[in-house]
C-alpha cells in the first residue's frame, strides 16, 4: 500500500473525513443545481457558490456532483444556492476553464470552486479573480503547489504524484515489470503528475514505466483509444501492466486487452472508482485502483466555500488531501458498499 509514503496522506485524509462528518450533520434539505449562470443582484450575489467541473461525459464527475449536491442541502437551508458549471468536453481544457471562470466572476459570486488543471492557462485569471476579492477554492488539480500563489483559500483533492507513485510501487512489488500509462489528456498537469508518479514508484521497486499520450479529442472515443492501446501492447511485448488515468479509459482498456489476447498477461490499474472497477478487483481481473475520494472534493469544496462567504469561517489547514488510497483485493468490499450508494 505504499508503506510510509502513504502515512502522511492517510492522516490528512482522516482529517478531511472528520471535517466532512462535522459538516454533514448540518445537511437537512435538498437543493437543485443549475448548469446556467443566473443574473446576479446585490441581494442574492453574496449567497451564490459557483462550482466549475469537468465534462458531463466524464463518469467521475457524477461522484463529485453527488458530494456537492449533499453539501448543497445545508446551503439551501441557509438561503444559498450552488451553480454547477461543467465543461462541454476536454478538447480545449485550459481556455475553456478560463471562459467559465470569467463568466462566473462576472456574476458577483460569493465564491468559486475550480480545478486548476492547466496552470499556465488558468493562473493569471485565478490571481486576477482572487486579487479582486472573490474567494477561490481549488480542487482536483495537479497538487497543492499553486494554492497560495493563486490566492486560493484551500486546495481540496488528492496528491496525484503520490497516488501514481504508490500504485507504481505496489504493482512493481507484485510482479509487474513494465507499466504503460494511458494519458488521454496530455498537457494537463494532473495527468502528467499521475504518470510521473507512476514512473517514480515503478522504478523504486525495480520496474519501469512508459507514457502513451493520446489526442484529447479522442477522449471517450472507445474505438480510437482501444486501437491505440492494442497497438502499443502488441508492439512492445515487455509491457505487462497498464494504468489508466480515467474511468472510461479503464473500461476501454479491458476491451483492448481482450482483443489483443493479453487479459491474463497484462495487469490493469486505474485512477478513480466505479462499480465496474471494483467488481473487476474483487473478481481478480484488475489489480488496483487509486482512490481520491471525489465525493469529499465536491462536498468539502461547496461547504467550505459557503461557510467562508457566509460566516467568515476558515480552517487552519490550507491543503486538505482526500487521497490517495489504494483499493486492492484486500479492502475492496468496503469500497463496493460505497459505490452502491454513489459516493465511491
Amino acid at each position: 500500500m505504499g508503506g510510509s509514503l502513504m502515512e502522511a496522506a492517510r492522516a490528512r485524509t482522516h482529517f478531511a473525513k472528520f471535517v466532512t462528518g462535522t459538516l454533514l450533520a448540518a445537511s437537512m434539505v435538498g437543493i437543485a443545481f443549475t448548469a446556467a449562470i443566473p443574473p446576479a443582484s446585490a441581494a442574492d450575489s453574496a449567497l451564490n457558490i459557483y462550482f466549475l467541473a469537468g465534462a458531463t461525459s466524464d463518469p467521475f464527475m457524477s461522484t463529485i456532483k453527488r458530494g456537492a449536491d449533499d453539501a448543497g442541502k445545508a446551503i439551501a437551508a441557509n438561503g444559498g444556492s450552488v451553480h454547477w458549471l461543467p465543461l462541454q468536453d476536454y478538447g480545449n481544457i485550459g481556455p475553456d476553464l478560463v471562459k467559465l471562470l470569467r463568466s462566473a466572476s462576472s456574476s458577483n459570486p460569493a465564491a468559486i470552486v475550480v480545478p486548476n488543471w492547466v496552470p499556465d492557462a488558468e493562473n493569471p485569471t485565478l490571481k486576477e479573480i482572487s486579487s479582486a476579492g472573490t474567494p477561490l477554492i481549488l480542487w482536483n488539480d495537479s497538487g497543492n503547489d499553486s494554492t497560495a500563489a493563486d490566492g486560493a483559500l484551500y486546495y481540496i483533492g488528492s496528491d496525484n504524484a503520490l497516488g501514481g507513485k504508490a500504485a507504481g510501487e505496489y504493482m512493481a512489488k507484485n510482479g509487474v515489470k513494465h507499466i504503460l500509462c494511458i494519458n488521454t489528456n496530455p498537457g494537463t498537469a494532473i495527468q502528467q503528475a499521475r504518470c510521473s508518479g507512476l514512473k517514480a514508484g515503478a522504478e523504486s521497486a525495480g520496474g519501469t514505466e512508459t507514457d502513451l499520450p493520446l489526442a484529447p479529442s479522442n477522449f471517450g472515443d472507445q474505438t480510437a483509444i482501444s486501437q491505440a492501446i492494442k497497438a502499443a501492447l502488441l508492439k512492445d511485448s515487455s509491457i505487462d501492466g497498464v494504468v489508466t488515468l480515467t474511468l472510461q479509459d479503464a473500461d476501454i482498456t479491458v476491451s483492448a486487452l481482450s482483443q489483443a489476447g493479453l487479459t491474463d498477461k497484462v495487469k490493469l490499474g486505474t485512477f478513480d472508482l466505479n462499480s465496474a472497477v471494483l467488481s473487476r478487483i474483487q473478481g481478480g481481473t484488475q489489480m488496483v485502483a487509486i482512490d481520491q475520494n471525489g465525493y469529499l472534493q465536491g462536498y468539502l469544496g461547496v461547504s467550505l466555500a459557503f461557510q467562508y462567504a457566509k460566516w467568515g469561517m476558515k480552517l487552519p489547514e490550507m491543503n486538505l488531501l482526500t487521497g490517495p488510497a489504494l483499493i486492492t483485493k484486500d479492502n475492496v468490499a468496503a469500497a463496493l458498499a460505497g459505490a452502491k450508494e454513489g459516493v465511491r
